[in-house]
């Protein structure tokens, strides 16, 4: 923003309101650095962790892993690094665990080792053995593979949807100067005053350039050299459907046209190697992209001959700094000593075969007319012919462009010599127009983009050889008058066709059109979760994905903001996608390390929005946020866009999502009391800014969404108004065909799916399963980490005399076929939860559901009828009385049918309630 100067007179409520302006977008700039420089932590630290993986994973790490222990024990320590004395302390205590056995795991997990095939097939062989006569733990007939992030996305990454806002980026070499400002700052200004939106990211920032690729609609790759990292930025502007063009003003791609450039043969051999090398890249890079934007004719038919179908022309021309900068410029006066000065400028080195061209008739005009001086701008290699004209020659090195304007401006005539060859028939006629617009006369080569605007001895002259270089030298320095005429009507012509007004009629919009928002025929939803499909993992990730898919179903148009994966042979970027005809944006965010970046991080703000802007919808729906983080939601009130919170769990009150201790207890406030909150997490400096940053999102949001009534009332004790929190009671998948009828007699089948987290009572269950004496019973166990590519549960570390069996997360298509499995759901969740989706399953499905309450879990369970209530009091006992009086009684589910199914919610009836709630916030938007 603009601040005021001193001489403006501001009323004292006035100043004070643009003050804290001021300080806010301070704070907010804070912000963003500090959000860049977190998440170049966060990718050093990943890069660390990912190279000490390796080192672990080595060979000569795994031999040399029992000298290290004899190396630590030598020291005192354990081979973990703790004191030496510990170890009784931590043997006894794996004694009362289980034993021998126990001690044995931990050895075995501690000096685990490969084993060879035949010895592997040996002691499975002797486990299969051991389990059938003993333990009767069931091993599959084979482990799942890991689940590769890529192929998980490999379906969904070759479709996208649309429309999106109109906004085009550039991917661009910045680092040269000159080329910069007529290639992309100059494109960017005459796009900008047809109205567009463009972004320019440097070829460079690759993961930047990748996350910029996702929301723009078109795509320009300046003079970029196609190393494999950009293949990958070319690659992807294809999934996307971006036809992206390849946009360059030097013929750099074509080798042998290339080394006909004399001035090449003038640098050192290394650097003429290096051009080389580029000539390649820049060729592969330009016929990845399938189109081109040449900035000469010429360029543009080299471009063709190389191989591409289409290219079009975009000049180089004025912009608004050069404009201004001539504007400002005093006129050139009439010297004391009536000198005449000719201006040579050169931007590099590579420039002394061009100067070539004149070199002979400059010297011979400058024999014979005395008044004739050189002033030479830049780099350039000067014969010693020119020394005996003493002060006549002029160097001037390192100057501002606008120095440079300043120095041309003091000329009388510029001179633009090139060679002519290919390489400068595709040059642009950028020094015609730099003289023209200061009115100083130009004396030019004929080449081609020169010959567009050119016409000799009406704006301009041209000459070829050295007596036409001579003759037109001595003529303009003897001829005020030619020299005022032919440069006014440069001006005038230069004016007509390269002014930005004229370039933006005359060839920016009709290469890029005008940009054109796409007629919006219904409500436009943007739904946040911190996972989706085809990472659905959780229940609240499951809802979000059925009510997108019945939202869009009626009509509403529906975006996805979520998270993604490091996916191996990709950019670490963001991606978009479609899953369920929804268009998805996923971005990296912070690991679980990062409390405070899970909560509100700046990065993950600007991701936000840039879809924000992309999508444009009428209103936001914000389900599970943790690891997107609330700084997104200040996005929206900035933006004037409402938001809606669905409070999936406590994240939004307590800096433990589910209010479970350190211990592993619920901590059982209802009120929080931060003072409570500080000596549970006594080490965690940030909760009193959490607390304010929390409850200012929350009071801010347009609506609160409860799934139950019993989560409803946990927030309206801390606080929240009554008529702004409702209940939307989730709906789930019902059964789609009748349940498979239980076998008689058989032993009682349990099943567990909320996997290792201590939340869901993994631990109690563990220790009641493996405390029960008998063995007439089956637990069906889900491993719900194995679809994120990684085991959690391992047979080996339970010890049990029922039948085990540990299978992956299902899809909602598996729901029938999974709970035909069990016949009764384990569900000790250690928190009151939000809602439940499991148990919802499971009664629809007549499974008896053994739960805790209160909470939402237990709302539609009714204790004796068809379920059984537990209190929440972290006890695996509690847990192992209720399963022994469920074995007591097996006869009691043959046949067995929820008397309550009637009551139970569905995605149908979720979806129009929650439709009439987007609806509303939507219409009192407007």
């Amino acid at each position: 923003m603009t601040l005021p100067t001193k001489d403006v007179t501001l009323l004292p409520a006035e100043a004070e309101e643009d003050s804290q302006k001021v300080l806010l977008e301070s704070y907010r700039s804070s912000a963003r650095l500090n959000g860049m420089r977190a998440d170049g932590l966060q990718g050093e630290s990943a890069h660390l962790r990912h190279q000490i993986s390796l080192i672990h994973r080595s060979l000569s790490w795994r031999v040399t892993k029992p000298l290290r222990a004899v190396r630590s024990l030598s020291l005192g320590r354990l081979p973990s690094g703790r004191p030496l004395k510990e170890l009784p302390e931590r043997l006894s205590a794996l004694w009362e665990e289980g034993g021998v056995k126990a001690i044995g795991k931990a050895v075995e997990r501690r000096f685990s080792v490969r084993v060879r095939p035949k010895q592997k097939a040996k002691m499975s062989s002797q486990v299969q053995k051991l389990s059938s006569a003993s333990s009767q733990v069931s091993l599959p007939d084979r482990v799942e593979s890991p689940v590769s992030p890529l192929s998980v996305y490999s379906d969904i990454l070759d479709k996208t949807a649309g429309p999106l806002a109109p906004r085009i980026l550039i991917i661009a070499e910045v680092s040269l100067r000159q080329c910069a400002k007529y290639r992309v700052w100059q494109k960017r200004d005459l796009l900008e005053r047809l109205g567009w939106t463009v972004e320019v990211v440097d070829w460079r920032d690759v993961n930047v350039a990748m996350s910029a690729l996702q929301i723009c609609t078109q795509v320009i790759f300046y003079r970029v050299p196609g190393f494999d990292d950009v293949m990958k930025l070319v690659k992807e502007a294809h999934r996307l459907r971006l036809e992206p063009r390849w946009e360059v003003d030097d013929l750099i791609f074509d080798a042998e046209e290339y080394l006909q450039n004399g001035n090449i043969s003038s640098l050192p051999k290394s650097e003429q190697d290096l051009l080389m090398s580029g000539v390649v890249l820049f060729r592969r890079c330009m016929l990845a992209c399938g189109q081109g934007i040449a900035s000469t004719r010429a360029l543009a038919q080299a471009m063709r001959d190389a191989g591409l179908k289409h290219v079009d022309i975009v000049e180089n021309a004025l912009d608004r700094e050069t404009l201004k900068i001539a504007a400002s410029l005093p006129p050139r006066g009439d010297a004391v000593d009536d000198r005449v000065w000719v201006s040579y400028g050169s931007g590099t080195n590579t420039h002394d075969e061009d100067f070539r061209q004149a070199e002979a008739g400059l010297i011979a005009a400058l024999d014979e007319e005395p008044r004739l001086c050189l002033r030479v701008i830049g780099q350039l290699k000067l014969s010693k012919d020119f020394d005996r004209f003493g002060d006549r020659i002029e160097r001037l090195t390192e100057l501002s462009y606008r120095d440079y304007l300043a120095a041309l401006a003091q000329t009388d005539i510029a001179i633009a010599p090139l060679e002519p060859t290919l390489f400068n028939d595709c040059k642009s006629n950028i020094k015609f127009l730099e003289a023209a617009v200061v009115r100083v006369a130009a004396l030019c080569s004929p080449r081609d983009a020169f010959l567009a605007i050119m016409r000799h001895e009406e704006n301009g002259l041209l000459a070829v050889t050295s007596d036409e270089w001579k003759s037109g030298f001595l003529k303009l320095a003897r001829d005020k008058a030619l020299r005022d005429r032919l440069a006014a009507r440069a001006w005038q012509d230069v004016m007509e066709r390269y002014a930005p007004e004229s370039m933006a009629v005359t060839q920016g919009k009709a290469l890029f059109g005008l940009p054109v928002v796409s007629e919006r025929k219904s409500l436009r939803v943007l739904m946040t979760n911190v996972y989706y499909a085809p990472r659905s993992f959780g229940g609240a990730t499951i809802v979000v994905e059925e009510l997108a898919l019945r939202l869009r179903n009626k009509g509403v148009e529906v975006g996805i903001l979520t998270s993604r994966p490091h996916l191996d042979g990709r950019l670490s970027g963001n991606i978009r996608y479609v899953a369920n005809g929804s268009d998805v944006l996923a971005a990296m965010i912070p690991d679980g390390n990062d409390v405070i970046g899970s909560m509100d991080n700046p990065h993950m703000a600007e991701q936000f929005a840039d879809w924000l802007d992309a999508y444009q919808p009428d209103v936001v729906h914000v389900h599970a946020a943790q690891g997107l983080g609330t700084a997104m939601l200040r996005v929206c009130q900035e933006r004037g866009v409402p938001y809606v919170l669905t409070l999936h769990d406590a994240w939004w009150l307590c800096d433990r999502q589910f209010m479970v201790r350190g211990d592993g207890r619920y901590c059982f406030q209802t009120t929080i009391d931060q003072q409570v909150c500080q000596m549970c997490v006594p080490h965690a400096r940030h909760l009193t800014d959490r607390w304010f940053l929390m409850h200012q999102a929350l009071s801010e949001a347009a609506l609160l969404i409860s799934p139950s009534e019993a989560h409803r009332q946990l927030y309206l004790a801390n606080g929240v108004d009554p008529d702004r929190i409702v209940v939307n009671r989730n709906g789930f998948r019902w059964p789609e065909r009748p349940r498979t009828p239980r076998l008689p007699g058989s032993p009682v089948r349990f099943g567990f799916v909320g996997g290792t987290e201590a939340v869901k009572g993994y631990p109690q269950l563990k220790k009641c399963m493996e405390s029960l004496e008998r063995s007439d019973w089956g637990l069906v166990l889900v491993d719900n980490k194995l679809n994120l590519g990684f085991r959690s549960i391992h047979p080996r570390d339970w010890s049990v005399k029922g039948h085990l069996e540990i299978i992956p997360a299902f899809s909602q298509s598996g729901l029938d076929d999974f709970y035909d499995q069990i016949d009764v759901l384990l569900f000790p969740s250690q928190w009151k939860e939000s809602y439940g989706l499991t148990v919802r399953e499971a009664l629809s499905r007549d499974v008896w559901v053994v739960t805790t309450a209160p909470g939402g879990q237990s709302e539609d369970v009714v204790d004796g009828v068809n379920g059984t209530y537990l209190p929440i009091d972290g006890r695996a006992e509690t847990l192992a009385a209720a399963v022994e009086a469920i074995l007591d009684q097996p006869g009691k589910f043959d046949g067995y049918v929820n008397p309550f199914k009637d009551r139970l919610a569905t995605y149908e009836a979720q979806t129009e309630e929650l439709l009439g709630f987007l609806e509303g916030v939507a219409k009192r938007k407007t």
